[in-house]
């Protein structure tokens, strides 16, 4: 199954967390550029919070870096263009979503228009029903 992953999602590709193991089992992953930061960012959120160790959110951190950007990248990465920073701005109106999620959620659309096999993956409560009344299927 291929599906486009939120940044809760991708997460749960390196570190283990309840439905790690669903996201693991994809066999392709579509991401938003914004996950670049957002990944990462989760990581280092978990250190601060003392869930994860220095060193292990360091490691996630270079691991997902090199999925996402490394020479042979196994993460699909969606384009970020204007229509689809349009369409986050209209989703918000409809839908309780913070900025950056409005952003996934019309990235994963946009994937969806192009590719209407693929599947939503989100841990985000709020997210994943905006999505789900957005008409996606979840994984």
């Amino acid at each position: 199954m291929i599906a486009f992953c939120d940044s809760s999602a991708l997460v749960k590709r390196y570190a283990d967390e309840p439905g790690s193991d669903l996201i693991r089992g994809l066999d392709a992953v579509i991401a938003s550029k914004l996950a670049v930061v957002e990944v990462p960012a989760a990581f280092w959120r978990n250190h601060r919070a003392g869930a994860l160790r220095a060193e292990t959110a360091r490691t996630l951190s270079a691991r997902f870096r090199a999925d996402y950007l490394g020479t042979t990248p196994s993460i699909s990465i969606a384009t970020l263009t204007d229509p689809i920073l349009d369409h986050a701005a209209l989703l918000v109106a409809r839908h309780p979503l913070r900025a950056f999620d409005a952003v996934q959620l019309a990235s994963a659309m946009a994937a969806v228009r192009s590719d209407p096999t693929l599947r939503f993956a989100c841990f985000d409560v709020t997210l994943s029903a905006a999505a789900a009344a957005e008409g996606l299927v979840p994984v």
